[in-house]
């Protein structure tokens, strides 16, 4: 008789859960990418002793980035997410010695920048400081647990990221790096916290004080502007770009033509005309230019939908995650990708002045391309965490 009670019994059958969709965006984006990438730089490498007068040269430099990010990225989502933990503190620390190591014999300049090592391949340290500083908060928010909720908690979190973003800032003289890692962070405690009112005082103390930089550099003089620094210049350059169309205007003016060229569907993949010479570094942070110029706003949309998709899925895999650090883990990845589409395409349409920002997956940069696959796995791993029941 219980033999038989037992037999009619529901039995629950556990699955690993696999995110389909998000590898599907992530791996069309790569793909769509590399496209982008060669109509963009082919003209560029094709015309220069520098790269062998190779077209595909940026091609093969992203393609094998890519291939070598897309192994990792399928090892890191197979191992589980909680073994990671153990390297959070390591890894904070190598974030830092690789950024200072940037001014050794290994540091590598391009383009007037000191950002890179030769560790064999090229490594910018900035990308490898993302995701340590990804791992390190989800750990210690975890455990630090209630205590999150008190000042001290809370000024603690908020003071982690700064050694890197200085260290980013000052020694790589990469500013926008710096406002992504800063940005992840807080965007991390932002989740963890439920104390919302310190997030709006200090956002609101952060925009006025960026609208008093503001109408400061609006009433200095030609001679303090000269002294000012790029920066200044870049700022001004974006409340008026024709006034600086020879200079730091130059680009962002290009970037705007390309947009506007380009109509509702575009002149077609490799028809581009700014890509000739015109737009300064096309292939990497005004690549979404192109995509407007080739593809229209049509195709510019398009892509924006996938990164909203891509942000979706991050969504649901945080709020089903096993546990708090898997959760913040996915908020992290969730928080790179969103900042650094926000802040590419506000700096291609002039909504803010031009910083070096690339767009994730499609821009040319073989470590950017690397470790946020590396992120994308970390995310898969904790989907994987997520176990779904089913009535057999």
């Amino acid at each position: 008789m219980g033999r038989n009670i037992s037999s009619v019994k529901a039995r629950i059958k556990e699955e690993h859960f696999f995110d389909y969709s998000l590898l599907f965006v992530v791996l069309f984006l790569l793909g769509f990418g590399l496209v982008m990438v060669y109509s963009a730089s082919s003209y560029d490498a094709s015309t220069s002793k520098s790269f062998n007068y190779d077209a595909a040269y940026f091609l093969k430099k992203q393609a094998f980035a890519a291939v070598l990010g897309i192994v990792v990225m399928f090892a890191v989502a197979f191992v589980p997410y909680r073994f990671w933990e153990r390297f959070a503190f390591l890894g904070y620390g190598v974030s830092l010695v690789l950024i200072f190591l940037v001014l050794t014999p290994l540091g590598i300049e391009a383009n007037g920048a000191r950002r890179w090592l030769n560790l064999g391949i090229s490594v910018q340290p900035a990308e490898i400081a993302k995701l340590a500083i990804i791992l390190f908060l989800a750990s210690l928010i975890c455990k630090m647990k209630g205590n999150i909720r008190t000042r001290k908690g809370f000024w603690t979190v908020v003071g982690v990221p700064v050694p890197i973003c200085l260290c980013v800032w000052k020694i790589t003289d990469n500013l926008s790096s710096a406002i992504i890692i800063f940005g992840i962070a807080i965007l991390m405690l932002f989740v963890a916290s439920p104390e919302y009112k310190r997030f709006f005082i200090i956002g609101g103390l952060i925009l006025g004080f960026a609208v008093l930089a503001v109408v400061f550099l609006q009433n200095m003089s030609t001679e303090q502007l000269q002294g000012a620094g790029f920066r200044s210049a870049r700022v001004l350059a974006w409340l008026s770009p024709e006034d600086y169309a020879s200079g730091t205007g130059f680009q962002t003016l290009q970037s705007l033509y390309a947009i506007g060229s380009g109509g509702l569907f575009g002149k077609g993949i490799g028809q581009s005309m700014q890509k000739l010479g015109f737009l300064p570094e096309v292939q990497n942070d005004m690549i979404f230019a192109l995509i407007c110029e080739e593809l229209g706003i049509f195709g510019g949309i398009c892509v924006i939908m996938l990164f909203v998709l891509l942000i979706w899925r991050c969504m649901v895999i945080a709020s089903n995650a096993s546990d708090l650090f898997g959760a913040l883990l996915v908020v992290g990845v969730l928080g790179h990708v969103a900042i650094q589409v926000i802040l590419n395409i506000a700096v291609v349409t002039n909504t803010i002045p031009n910083t070096g920002i690339s767009l994730p997956f499609i821009s040319y940069g073989g470590s950017s391309v690397m470790f946020l696959l590396i992120e994308v796995g970390l995310v898969l791993s904790v989907g994987r965490g997520i176990r779904l029941k089913e009535n057999t």
